[in-house]
């Protein structure tokens, strides 16, 4: 049987959707509420910001939501910025802010983060445009534009970071694609967990880049390494596993530690692999790409001795 598509006659003439209303810095309002329900991700930053920020301290949130990272600092007795792009999630830290009875120590400036000029100095810049890989969202840009805005016009030393570093990796694994019986082999994404049922870890993580943020860090990814197979099976897909550390307490050698999704990605050539096998993967992609492009630019490959051997 031939499956059939029926499309219109008419050409779709509809102008392409702007990228940054898919997530960039104008994630959908109520993508926002489901974050309020990441105990994780809020208890994390609230340890993180209790930890950092002392009464009176100015404080810039960059890319705020629906504010609650903001009203930790708020608490803690900070003057905070918060800088939000998006009009109907300003409106909706304004109203949240009276509720919480924190609106007398919020500022907030309707205004794209990367062309947010800082006026006095600031002690503290939350950010939390983070997403696995540094991926579909602009951390990156972000901050960066915010660190050379605050040097021209305020100058050194830079605020402190929260989060202050971030660690990306890359892991080999074989993964389940199929769903009640239907084969799909589509990215997914999983809760940060040891284990996860439909995954099996062929490989350790394996770091290829340290973000931190009070430094200078690279704004795109060109990474070449071989990876060890650790356990036998069928690579079919690549997990990206990205944990965020939002503060170090050097002293007691302790950080405030926050985990981003994992995300597993189905290879366009799968193959079977064994014990102590090292397999090349070179990734190419800059902060912020979508899925599609960061796929496209992955390859994982057989051993050069295994390809000889299949084109023998």
């Amino acid at each position: 049987m031939t499956l059939k598509i029926f499309r219109g006659d008419e050409p779709d003439n509809s102008p392409s959707p702007d990228p940054d209303h898919y997530l960039g810095q104008y994630i959908p309002l109520h993508y926002h509420h489901h974050m309020l329900q990441d105990h994780d991700r809020t208890s994390s930053f609230r340890k993180a910001i209790e930890a950092v920020v002392k009464p009176g301290m100015n404080v810039v949130e960059l890319g705020c939501g629906t504010g609650i990272l903001s009203s930790f600092a708020a608490r803690q007795g900070a003057s905070v910025t918060c800088v939000e792009r998006n009009p109907a999630l300003v409106a909706c830290t304004e109203r949240l802010s009276v509720l919480n009875q924190i609106a007398n120590r919020l500022t907030i400036i309707q205004q794209d983060a990367t062309c947010f000029i800082p006026t006095q100095n600031v002690d503290v810049v939350i950010c939390e445009m983070l997403h696995v890989g540094m991926l579909r969202e602009h951390q990156l840009a972000v901050i960066e534009a915010f660190k050379r805005n605050y040097l021209q016009h305020i100058g050194p030393p830079l605020p402190i970071f929260i989060p202050e570093v971030s660690l990306l990796t890359i892991q080999l694994v074989e993964q389940c694609f199929e769903f009640e019986g239907y084969y799909a082999p589509v990215p997914i994404f999983q809760s940060p967990a040891a284990e996860t049922d439909g995954t099996t870890e062929l490989s350790s993580p394996c770091r290829y880049s340290e973000i931190i943020y009070n430094d200078a860090f690279p704004q795109s990814f060109n990474w070449q390494r071989k990876i060890r197979v650790e356990r036998s099976g069928y690579i079919n897909a690549i997990r990206l596993l990205t944990q965020n550390l939002l503060h170090i307490d050097v002293k007691r050698s302790e950080s405030v530690n926050w985990a981003n999704q994992f995300l597993v990605l189905p290879l366009a050539e799968p193959f079977h692999a064994i014990v102590d096998e090292m397999i090349p993967v070179s990734i190419q992609y800059s902060g912020g790409d979508n899925l599609e492009s960061f796929q496209q630019n992955l390859q994982v490959s057989l051993p050069a001795t295994r390809r000889k051997q299949k084109v023998a």
